[in-house]
């Protein structure tokens, strides 16, 4: 016969590993309630300006497939009469509390002329990726994120689309393909709608913000990233420019995007 200590015990044990089961179904407390637009947001606009010599394009060595046509420069400075294009700039901080729906529609990540198209994208947690494939060779899509879950799919020439989610808020990653080492994209995954990528122009403008003071920040793949504050007022647009200067060149390593900065 077992001791009433016995039994108490066992009783006590399977009771916490009852109550730890069910912990592990229940899914976190939301961060705030949904944001519901109230008529009166504003908007922001400006150009990512670039000084200082424009570096040449690096020719791409890219005989290792001879199905791979298309323009073979590397495309990770482009400069036009001035600006940068592929910026990503996002806001950083002073948003609400509040939870931001999930855009239903998918962003794309095109592979043609063997290179990723656009270059820089950003997504919000859980909104679909559908990447599709242009050309008439294979790739292999390997993005490189270090909180959400790596993944990496092979995409025939012809082959339908591949959809994918990223289900967590994580800063600026990269996305290679393994049979094409020359091919590259970045990918942010933000927590809210409020992000775009500057233009061939250089602008860019982020819509349907709701009153405040705000941290913009602006990066590039190579030079880096910037800050400014903002204020927008009801119903209006602000201005957020920023300058890059070619002479100063971004070592990879030394700024560090926090996924932190990216959820609000």
């Amino acid at each position: 016969m077992f001791s009433r200590r016995i039994i108490a015990t066992l009783s006590l044990i399977l009771a916490l590993a009852f109550g730890s089961a069910c912990g592990k179904g229940k899914t976190a407390a939301p961060a705030g309630p949904l944001w519901k637009p109230s008529g009166k947001e504003g908007n922001i606009t400006g150009v990512i300006k670039f000084t200082g010599a424009v570096p040449a394009p690096s020719k791409l060595d890219m005989s290792s497939d001879s199905k791979c046509v298309g323009e073979n420069f590397l495309d990770d400075v482009v400069v036009k009469d001035g600006k940068l294009q592929n910026a990503f700039v996002f806001v950083k901080s002073g948003l609400p509390r509040v939870v931001f729906e999930t855009p239903a529609d998918a962003v794309t990540l095109d592979q043609n002329g063997c290179k990723y198209a656009p270059r820089v994208l950003g997504v919000q947690a859980g909104q679909p990726l559908n990447i599709v494939n242009s050309d008439q060779t294979n790739h292999n899509i390997h993005p490189l994120p270090q909180v959400n879950r790596e993944f990496d799919d092979s995409q025939l020439a012809g082959q339908g689309p591949i959809t994918r989610k990223f289900k967590h808020p994580e800063a600026v990653f990269p996305v290679k393909c393994n049979q094409h080492s020359w091919m590259r994209a970045y990918i942010a995954v933000l927590a809210h709608p409020f992000f775009a990528v500057s233009d061939s122009n250089g602008a860019f403008t982020i819509k349907g913000l709701p009153p405040g003071e705000y941290e913009i920040e602006a990066w590039h793949e190579k030079y880096g990233a910037k800050t400014v504050k903002v204020n927008v007022a009801e119903s209006a647009d602000a201005k957020a420019d920023f300058t890059f200067d070619g002479s100063v060149a971004y070592r990879p390593g030394t700024l560090k995007i926090q996924p932190a900065m990216m959820i609000h």
